[in-house]
């Protein structure tokens, strides 16, 4: 069973800017340089990177889509009060 993942984000206003990255991330734009450029997260300086964490450590839409992607995976835009993020899984253990 999964406990933990390691995943990056990058988080935006929109879901329109969401949907636009997401695009160019499809069609070969790094995850990283796209945290790196656009995520209004200060994890967005170092690629996104969150590292690992566990269940009840992150906001249950964002958990749950963590916690249910396949490593390498980069989620469809998932909303939150934070705003609209995209996930990559890093790892799981």
């Amino acid at each position: 069973m999964t406990t933990e993942v390691k995943a990056s984000h990058i988080l935006v206003k929109t879901e329109e800017e969401a949907k636009n990255l997401y695009d160019e991330i499809l069609n070969g734009k790094s995850f990283a340089q796209a945290a790196k450029e656009y995520s209004l997260c200060p994890s967005g300086f170092s690629g996104g990177d969150l590292g690992y964490f566990g269940r009840g450590m992150m906001v249950k839409p964002f958990e749950d889509a963590a916690f249910s992607m396949e490593i390498g995976e980069v989620s469809k835009p998932i909303q939150t009060q934070f705003g609209w993020h995209l996930i990559q899984l890093n790892d799981k253990k």
